[in-house]
């Protein structure tokens, strides 16, 4: 059984491999700095007197997919549709003269994602806005957090230009996404060839 299971991985591997649009992970414009750690992404950048980061985790950004029956009538030699990785990520607005940092809790909606042509829509939403003591890696669930669900929307719209002014906007957002699925992709294929060794390993 092992046999067939570390050729069938073989196989995957190749057909994984031959799919895969990047080979190096795409930039995202706007001068970001990437760090990558495991399934962690970091984007940082600096703005005036501000330290920005961005951060998600590839890890369940997949969203499940909805279309099950379309599946079944694809012809054999059709691509699979594209798995596109949608994580949430947290923005953090650090000033160097505060003590504070703003963070921000983002995430894609599921029925946004791919509504072409709506030129007002953001594809991204606002989840939840707090403060956090800057430099403190726990964040405290004592610390006030406002969730958006019932927030006055011109508090809102200033709050998604505030995003905007810092270079976290629908450009960055599907920059965002194009990097977290070939990220994915990228820890899948190596998850693959660990699964192969550990499988062939005696």
């Amino acid at each position: 059984g092992d046999k067939a299971f570390a050729q069938f991985l073989s196989d995957e591997i190749k057909e994984e491999k031959k799919i895969q649009k990047h080979k190096s992970l795409p930039k995202v414009s706007g001068g970001w700095e990437l760090e990558v750690h495991g399934t962690e992404a970091k984007l940082l950048r600096k703005v005036a007197g501000e330290r920005i980061t961005v951060t998600f985790n590839i890890n369940n950004s997949i969203p499940p997919s909805a279309d099950e029956e379309t599946q079944e009538e694809q012809k054999p030699d059709e691509q699979e549709p594209e798995l596109t990785s949608t994580p949430n990520f947290v923005v953090e607005v650090i000033k160097d003269d505060t003590k504070q940092t703003l963070v921000l809790d983002c995430h894609y909606p599921e029925d946004e994602v791919g509504h072409e042509g709506e030129e007002e829509s953001d594809i991204f939403t606002i989840r939840e806005v707090s403060f956090q003591p800057t430099g403190e890696s726990d964040w405290k669930d004592t610390n006030y957090t406002l969730n958006t669900d019932s927030l006055d929307w011109a508090l809102y719209d200033h709050l998604m230009d505030f995003l905007a002014d810092r270079g976290v906007d629908n450009t960055f957002a599907d920059e965002l996404i194009e990097l977290s699925t070939a990220l994915e992709h990228q820890e899948y294929i190596k998850f693959l060839e660990d699964l192969k060794s550990f499988v062939k390993c005696q």
